[in-house]
């Protein structure tokens, strides 16, 4: 690999985990009137999907497999929260397409990486910058499903790594963005809402991957 991609990767490693040193799990900003009674987990419905690393970039195989990943290196990592429906959260899942444009980013590639080639960019960085990007796109606390969502504009949502995320509800589009810490690139937007609805951790699609740190 070219040298100055070595560096930019050890940079980004470096500064999320920084940011992971420093993880804790606090209340969200939001929250829903009434907590939902359903306690299956978001780990259940990612697993359920059993097609593995494929060419459907809208589905969420690469979360799932980080998922896996991290909980098999570190089988306590707060990550294992979403492992248990009986905690209330939200998180913000991004697709395959998603992590594909992280890793493209990452390697400067000119075209989007396969679904295995992205995984494996991801995963180069370190079970603990997986780790704490995989935090950052928890919300502990509270359910917010897209009713609330849609009404939450400019609220500061505390992760479950500990910076927050602001809601953007884009004027009379019902579209909303996440403003993460990075400056330089495309903010996400949710393009999919309500997965695991009725229970009490609710997720929502997203197309880009949070980012807890500005990438250069």
């Amino acid at each position: 690999m070219h040298p100055a991609r070595l560096a930019r990767r050890a940079a980004v490693g470096t500064a999320v985990t920084a940011l992971a040193v420093t993880a804790v799990a606090t209340p969200a900003a939001a929250s829903t009137s009434t907590t939902p009674s359903g306690t299956r987990s978001l780990a259940a419905v990612l697993t359920a999907d059993t097609s593995g690393l494929d060419r459907n970039g809208a589905d969420y195989d690469i979360l799932t497999k980080a998922v896996l990943t991290v909980l098999q290196a570190k089988p306590q990592s707060p990550v294992k929260v979403l492992t248990d429906g009986s905690v209330a959260l939200t998180a913000f899942v991004p697709n395959d397409r998603a992590f594909e444009r992280l890793a493209q980013d990452v390697t400067h590639a000119r075209r989007l990486p396969s679904e295995q080639q992205a995984f494996t960019t991801v995963a180069g960085l370190g079970v603990d910058t997986v780790e704490a990007v995989l935090l950052y796109h928890v919300v502990p606390g509270a359910t917010i499903d897209a009713r609330t969502a849609l009404r939450s504009d400019g609220a500061a949502l505390t992760t479950a790594l500990g910076p927050s995320i602001t809601v953007d509800v884009e004027g009379r589009s019902c579209r909303i963005r996440l403003v993460d810490a990075d400056t330089s690139d495309r903010d996400p937007r949710v393009v999919r809402f309500d997965i695991n609805k009725g229970n009490r951790q609710i997720a929502h699609g997203i197309d880009r991957v949070l980012r807890p740190s500005d990438l250069p």
